[in-house]
């Protein structure tokens, strides 16, 4: 898949986000967070996102879309520039703080959170405005010649900041996230809401673990269209599939395992409906197996589908 300036810079905006997830945990623990972790945040935030994100905006895109008929004196470009002047103003009273914090004087946590609470809240609208706004409404106007010029424009801004920029302040992200113990955002759902969560999805679901152990599926009191029971659960997935396709379920199974494939699938017709069928290795965020999903989904109404019909469209 070929970048698009767009996504590069909506990635930036989740990586900070999950930052400010970790450290706002950090400071809920009983000690604050550790003086190595807002050492790592002083960095990430003084080079990366003001010193590097904002510029890729500044200087290749903002001057794109100025040139493509958005103005930059009132209107949207006007408020992200005055939003980054703000952030740069709240950035200089947090770095000294988080500069004496790293040092070891924890004594001025509280002035510290304050001042990150204040600067997150205000980057994380400023983040949701580009995402939702300012950037759909560049993608409108852009010709191709205009994304490529500023994908390359963001490229020449990282390659002035060094070699290997966004991957070394991701990874200062990433050690972040691991000191301040970011949890996924399913921790916070209830297990039961979870659970009927994935009953309603449209997509029925079987999950294998390493070992090739049935462990989940879901729609259990729903009309499925390949019926299972509870009596799966525990046994081999060998064993639950025919042997003349029992090869090419341990084939998949042992590309998965060796990262040789991301997705298997096939699509039938049964029932008088064609469904889709396809397999996807699970994996850990460091990249470890963890298992095998299986998502079958009737897809004979996508199959129809003509025209469009808008999310605000009656009917």
């Amino acid at each position: 898949m070929n970048e698009h300036w767009a996504d590069l810079l909506i990635a930036d905006h989740e990586t900070t986000e999950r930052v400010f997830a970790a450290v706002s945990q950090a400071f809920d623990a009983p000690d604050g967070p550790l003086p190595a972790l807002v050492g790592d945040l002083r960095l990430y935030l003084l080079e990366y996102v003001d010193g590097c994100h904002n510029k890729k905006e500044e200087n290749v895109l903002f001057p794109m879309c100025e040139r493509r008929g958005i103005p930059r004196a009132g209107g949207p470009l006007a408020v992200m520039l005055q939003e980054h002047e703000q952030s740069r103003g709240l950035l200089a009273k947090l770095e000294p703080l988080a500069r004496v914090y790293a040092d070891g004087d924890v004594g001025v946590r509280e002035d510290l959170r304050a001042i990150f609470e204040a600067y997150s809240g205000l980057l994380k609208n400023h983040f949701w405005k580009e995402t939702d706004i300012l950037y759909p409404m560049a993608r409108r106007l852009f010709a191709p010649a205009d994304d490529a010029a500023v994908l390359q424009g963001i490229h020449e801004v990282e390659a002035a900041a060094g070699p290997d920029t966004r991957e070394r302040y991701y990874a200062i992200a990433a050690r972040i996230c691991a000191l301040g113990g970011i949890e996924d955002l399913s921790a916070s759902l209830p297990s039961d809401v979870l659970a009927a969560m994935l009953n309603t999805l449209p997509i029925e679901l079987s999950f294998v673990d390493a070992d090739d152990t049935v462990r989940y599926f879901s729609h259990e009191h729903h009309d499925k269209i390949f019926p299972r029971t509870r009596g799966a659960i525990g046994m081999k997935v060998q064993d639950c599939h025919p042997m003349k396709s029992l090869h090419l379920v341990n084939a998949i199974l042992a590309d998965f395992k060796a990262n040789r494939r991301e997705v298997a699938e096939f699509w039938i017709d049964f029932g008088g409906r064609r469904v889709h069928v396809r397999y996807w290795p699970v994996r850990s965020r460091d990249g470890k197996y963890l298992g095998c999903l299986e998502t079958v989904q009737d897809i004979t109404g996508i199959q129809q589908l003509q025209g469009e019909r808008r999310l605000l469209d009656e009917g």
